[in-house]
């Protein structure tokens, strides 16, 4: 991404990945090779996550298995937080838990109260391998907290107590982009 651009102006917006892809039920992988398709990649989940009206976006997402995400979230005080993480993991949650209601750009459509922690931290690297730590409360932290969980193979509704999860999935079974399931 060149200084001073708007994230994911030169991306390309490429497929989500629905439920049911198995990809989005496995743990992604560090990143060991950092330079230009790297930072291409974040450009294209930029792009992706811009196209599809999301505030984040985990590579698995999009079909690619390293441990990435992007966002464009705002937090407790509106301001906007926007970054993205390479090799990502949770150091740090704390506060009260908190049901609120969550969605996922690969359930789209379907939203669910989901507990999380009201404060949550995360460490990682950029995309030059400089050490990041990013910090939010509310409903940033639970951005941050939702797509760690992606980049370890966890869905929202991986979260839910059973008659939520069963709710959620049954309207993930009735939505139009539902995968008919295999007789």
């Amino acid at each position: 991404m060149r200084t001073g651009a708007i994230p994911g102006s030169s991306g390309r917006v490429r497929p989500l990945r629905l439920l049911g892809d198995p990809q989005l039920a496995e743990p992604c992988v560090e990143v060991t090779e950092f330079g230009f398709d790297l930072a291409r990649l974040i450009e294209d989940m930029y792009a992706t996550m811009y196209a599809a009206a999301g505030v984040g976006l985990a590579a698995n997402q999009i079909g690619v298995a390293l441990r990435v995400f992007v966002y464009d979230c705002p937090d407790d005080e509106d301001q906007r937080q926007l970054g993205y993480l390479v090799n990502p993991r949770l150091v740090d949650l704390d506060g009260l838990i908190i049901r609120g209601p969550e969605g996922c750009l690969s359930l789209p459509g379907i939203e669910a109260g989901t507990p999380r922690c009201d404060y949550a931290a995360v460490e990682g690297v950029n995309a030059d391998g400089d050490p990041l730590r990013v910090e939010g409360s509310g409903f940033f932290a639970r951005c941050l907290q939702h797509e760690c969980d992606h980049l370890d193979g966890k869905l929202f509704t991986d979260r839910l107590d059973d008659r939520r999860r069963r709710r959620a999935l049954r309207a993930a079974a009735r939505a139009p982009w539902a995968t008919p399931a295999p007789e």
